[in-house]
Parts: C-alpha cells; sequence; structure tokens
C-alpha cells in the first residue's frame, strides 16, 4: 500500500499539500458519515495512517528510504507465537494483513479514550420576571432536572467486588486469534490484561454512570437586568461522563413589559396624558417612579410630544451603578365637548387666537 497513491499526491508534495488531501478523503471516509460501513472504516484508518507517516519529517524520510508501510507501522507492536498451519489462507475468507493492522489500529484508537474523563454537557433554561423585579434584583429560584454523579460509584460507573477469574479469558489475561496461518495474542479487552476482575457493574446506576435529579436552585441576580440577559450558574449543568466535572447552567431571563414605563437602556420613559389647558397655561403635577413619586413642571404652552428628563429617576446601571432618567413625555388630550358653552368658549379662544398654525403648509413653487 503507497501512502502517496492512497493520498492521491505526488512523492515530492509539500506538506499543505498533504493536509489538503487527508481532510478531503478523511471527511469522505469518515465512519461518522459512513455507519456501519466497514470498508469506508478501514479506508479511514489507512488514510490516517499515511497522513501520520508522511506529515511527521523523519518518518517521512524513512518511508521514503525504502521502508515502507513496515517502517510507517514500526510503533506498532504485534507478538507472534508462531504458525499454525492446519488453518487455510485461501479462499474469500481469509485474513489479510490490511485486515490485522486495521484491527490493531481500531483497538489502539479505542483503548486510549476508554475511562477518560469527560466534561459534562451545559443545560439551558428560560426565567419570566416581573418588571419590578429585574429592576431591583435579588434572589432567585428555578427548579432544575439534570444528570449527577451516581452517588454509589461516583460516576464510574462500576464498584468494587472481590476479585474473581476473568471468564473472557479463562485468567490468562490475554486471548488469541488467528490470522491466516499466525497466531496473535492481545490484552484481553474484559479485565484489561490482569486475568481477574475486581469490579462490577454500579447497580444502582445499572453502569450509566448518572442519575436524574431534580432539585429548587437559588441563584442571586443584580439589579437593573434587562431582557434577553443571560445568567452563568458554574457546575450546575449534566455529571461528565468517567467522573468528570459538571457542566454550566445557562439562565435566559424574559423581562414581563410593564403597564406604564417603558425602557430604554437604563433610560425610562413615562407618556402622561395633559389637558388642553393645562398645556397652555402650565402646571405642576407627581408622576410614578422607581422611588414613589416624582415632581413634574409643565410650562405654559408646552406642546404635545415634548419631553421632560428627570435626572437619574432611571434604572442603576448592571456594569457602573450609575442610575439612567426617567423621560416624561407629554401627550395633549383635547376634551369630549358635551354643551354648547364649552364649545362657545373654544370658538372665543380661537377668535382671539387667530394665528394660522398650518402656515408651514403652504404650496410649494414647483
Amino acid at each position: 500500500m503507497d501512502f502517496y497513491v492512497l493520498l492521491g499526491i505526488e512523492r515530492g508534495a509539500a506538506l499543505a499539500d498533504i493536509k489538503r488531501a487527508y481532510k478531503r478523503l478523511a471527511r469522505r471516509h469518515h465512519p461518522d458519515i459512513n455507519p456501519g460501513d466497514r470498508t469506508a472504516a478501514v479506508q479511514f484508518r489507512q488514510i490516517a495512517e499515511a497522513y501520520e507517516t508522511l506529515s511527521d519529517p523523519e518518518r517521512r524520510r524513512r518511508y521514503d528510504a525504502g521502508g515502507g508501510a513496515a517502517a510507517a507501522a514500526e510503533e506498532i507492536t504485534v507478538g507472534f507465537e508462531g504458525f499454525d498451519f492446519s488453518i487455510s489462507a485461501s479462499g474469500p475468507s481469509a485474513s489479510t494483513f490490511g485486515d490485522l493492522f486495521a484491527e490493531l489500529l481500531q483497538q489502539r484508537g479505542a483503548g486510549s479514550a476508554e475511562g477518560v474523563p469527560e466534561r459534562g454537557t451545559d443545560l439551558h433554561q428560560h426565567l419570566s420576571l416581573a418588571f419590578e423585579d429585574a429592576i431591583r434584583g435579588g434572589q432567585q429560584t428555578v427548579t432544575v432536572t439534570r444528570q449527577e454523579h451516581c452517588r454509589t460509584c461516583r460516576g464510574l460507573g462500576r464498584v468494587q467486588v472481590a476479585a474473581t477469574s476473568c471468564p473472557g479469558c479463562q485468567g490468562a489475561g490475554i486471548v488469541k486469534s488467528a490470522r491466516g496461518h499466525m497466531i496473535f495474542s492481545k490484552p484481553c479487552g474484559r479485565c484489561g490484561g490482569a486475568g481477574r476482575l475486581s469490579t462490577t457493574r454500579c447497580p444502582s446506576c445499572a453502569g450509566a454512570q448518572v442519575e436524574v435529579r431534580t432539585e429548587p436552585l437559588t441563584f442571586a441576580i443584580g439589579p437593573g437586568l434587562g431582557d434577553g440577559a443571560r445568567i452563568r450558574v458554574g457546575g450546575k449543568g449534566n455529571a461528565g461522563r468517567n467522573g468528570g466535572e459538571y457542566g454550566d447552567l445557562y439562565i435566559t431571563i424574559q423581562v414581563q413589559p410593564h403597564p406604564l414605563f417603558r425602557r430604554d437602556g437604563d433610560d425610562l420613559h413615562l407618556v402622561v396624558p395633559v389637558a388642553i389647558h393645562e398645556a397652555a397655561l402650565g402646571t405642576r403635577f407627581e408622576v410614578p417612579s422607581l422611588d414613589g413619586h416624582a415632581r413634574v413642571r409643565v410650562p405654559p404652552g408646552t406642546q404635545s410630544g415634548q419631553r421632560f428628563r428627570l435626572r437619574e429617576r432611571g434604572v442603576a446601571s448592571l456594569h457602573t451603578g450609575r442610575r439612567g432618567d426617567l423621560v416624561v413625555e407629554i401627550r395633549v388630550v383635547l376634551p369630549t365637548l358635551l354643551d354648547e358653552r364649552s364649545k362657545e368658549l373654544l370658538r372665543e379662544f380661537g377668535r382671539i387666537n387667530h394665528e394660522d398654525v398650518r402656515k408651514g403648509l403652504a404650496s410649494p413653487r414647483l
């Protein structure tokens, strides 16, 4: 098996060309893309072996010097116990060296990840808050359902028992397999080569390593939290495999709208209706605020839509603590005329104040 032919590159190919060829072929033959396809799995391992050899300058030099695949595979130890000529090596079902090395590579890759602790997955949850609660901050409680390490086996899936002889290798610690005329020995995968079993599957979690629990979780939120804010609670996600650390819990805040206030950053906006005579003559009144009430002075001649800013009556910044402003917008409300006396007073007001309020709408010259 020529590694250059396998990757489809020239012998003098640069490292960048080797990497591009490997990525292209690895995507095509990856076991996750070809589930259950043994041929694709073998090809993927061969491609990986070719890349590991040709991307390493020293291993590539030995390979090019004539060592070939034998030099590339020198790191894999194969124990030969002898030949068994009673086993036929002919026919379509005969084992090949390609099958042998593919199996060895698969065992080495699988063994390297076995028992390695893995970090648990993160959890995501939403919490709806009243407008006032988000502004004030304080303690909040959510109910979380998550996976925790099994208390019996501490997240390992197995518990200690009295040592017994391994039934997989009958206590020998190794298992034998035939490949053509050769017999190979390898450590028993069930006992790890020890020949004896001193652990068994955890009876509490049946080897799953985790158990599901639902619990209330209390956490603190700062004042001035806005809609869509996300809070991270460390270590409150799912438990990791093989006793690995916990993931995190992320809580997304949904702030309910307020019937009066509209929030814009750290400022609060409030629309206040004002009668026509109050806007014309001026007035003073109180408006609701986060501190209870605030007094607003409306000068004579105030127009609808005019805004008055009350300094530091808004929301405290989550980062600096400085408060925003309360912005009061005036909305002039016309009276409902119910009697002739009111109508006549308005007509008289119009005769006295005959200013043309629509003079800016004169037709432009075309």
